[in-house]
C-alpha cells in the first residue's frame, strides 16, 4: 500500500491467556504543509495520498475557490527552509488563477487542523452561509430511504485500507438517484477524507455537487456540515451522531443531515423533505404518554 500503511512489531496481551508477538499494520499519519505561491497556508495531519485533492478541497472549504478553472497546478517540494533538500512529499505548493485572492494571513491565523479536530477556527454559521458560492437550500434533490440505508454497507465494502489497519475514516460520494458510488477516500482525519472527495470534484470540474449524498464513516460534526455546504452537497449522512452545531448549520443552510445511519434505521435531523418513504409506511411518534 506504499506510504498508506507501515508494519510494526507488537505484543498482543490477552488477560488470562498470556502474550503473543506479531507484526501489525498501521495507518500512516504524516504532516502536510499546504502553500499557495510559496507562502505557507496551513498544516494538517493526514494519510499520504491524494494530497492535491486534499489541498483543493481545503481551499473550497475555506471559500477561496469554488470552480475548477481557479486551480492551476500543484507540486510537492522540500520542507520549510530546505531549498533543494530531499523531497519528503509532505509540502505541497499550489498555484491558483491570477484573479483568485487568497487571504493567507487570515487562514493561517484562524485555522489549525489536526486529525481529530478539523477546522477549529470557524464557528459562525452566518459566515459559512455568506462565504459559500452555492445555495444547497435550492437543490431539489430527494433520496429514497431504502437507498440511504444501503450506503453504509457499500462504503464499508470499499474501505480497503481500513480493512488492513482498522484506523481510517472514510468519506464516499454517492449519486442520490441511483446509489452509484462516485468516489471514496480514506484518511486518519474525517475532515481530510471529505476534503479529498471535494477536491476530486473540484479538479473534475463537478462543483456544485447537486444530486449527491456525502456518506461518512464516523460522526457528523460542524466542520463536515460546513464542508458539505461549501461544496454544494445537499445531503450529508453519517454512521454516528451529529453535533448540535452541525444540526443548527444544516437547518439554517437547507442541508439534509442524517445520523445513526445503520440499516434499516436512521435519524433525520434536518431536511426531512428530501428523504422519500413509502407512503404506506405508518409514522409512529415516540415519547412519554
Amino acid at each position: 500500500m506504499g506510504r498508506l500503511t507501515m508494519r510494526r512489531p507488537v505484543r498482543r496481551i490477552t488477560v488470562d491467556a498470556g502474550e503473543t508477538r506479531r507484526v501489525d499494520t498501521l495507518a500512516v499519519e504524516e504532516p502536510l504543509e499546504i502553500r499557495v505561491g510559496g507562502e505557507p497556508l496551513s498544516v494538517t495531519m493526514r494519510t499520504p495520498g491524494h494530497d492535491v485533492e486534499l489541498a483543493a478541497g481545503f481551499l473550497v472549504s475555506e471559500g477561496v475557490i469554488s470552480r475548477g478553472d481557479q486551480f492551476r497546478s500543484a507540486i510537492h517540494c522540500g520542507g520549510p527552509g530546505t531549498g533543494g533538500a530531499q523531497n519528503t512529499y509532505n509540502v505541497l505548493d499550489l498555484a491558483l488563477a491570477s484573479h483568485v485572492h487568497v487571504p493567507l494571513r487570515d487562514i493561517a491565523r484562524n485555522v489549525y487542523t489536526t486529525s481529530s479536530c478539523g477546522v477549529c477556527g470557524k464557528t459562525s454559521i452566518d459566515a459559512v452561509r455568506t462565504e459559500s458560492a452555492y445555495d444547497v437550500a435550492t437543490d431539489a434533490t430527494t433520496v429514497d430511504a431504502s437507498l440511504l440505508a444501503s450506503l453504509p454497507g457499500v462504503l464499508r465494502a470499499h474501505q480497503d485500507v481500513f480493512d488492513k489497519t482498522g484506523g481510517l475514516h472514510a468519506a464516499g460520494l454517492f449519486d442520490a438517484a441511483t446509489g452509484e458510488l462516485l468516489v471514496l477516500r480514506e484518511d486518519v482525519g474525517r475532515h481530510n477524507a471529505v476534503d479529498k472527495v471535494v477536491g476530486w470534484a473540484l479538479l473534475a470540474d463537478r462543483l456544485p455537487l447537486r444530486g449527491t449524498v456525502l456518506m461518512v464513516s464516523g460522526r457528523a460534526g460542524f466542520e463536515l456540515a460546513q464542508k458539505s455546504v461549501m461544496a454544494g452537497i445537499p445531503i450529508l449522512a453519517a454512521v454516528s451522531a451529529p453535533s448540535s452545531l452541525a444540526v443548527e448549520l444544516a437547518m439554517d443552510a437547507g442541508l439534509t443531515l442524517v445520523g445513526f445511519l445503520r440499516a434499516p434505521s436512521m435519524n433525520v435531523y434536518a431536511g426531512m423533505e428530501r428523504v422519500r418513504m413509502d407512503t404506506a409506511t405508518p409514522v409512529a411518534v415516540e415519547g412519554r404518554a
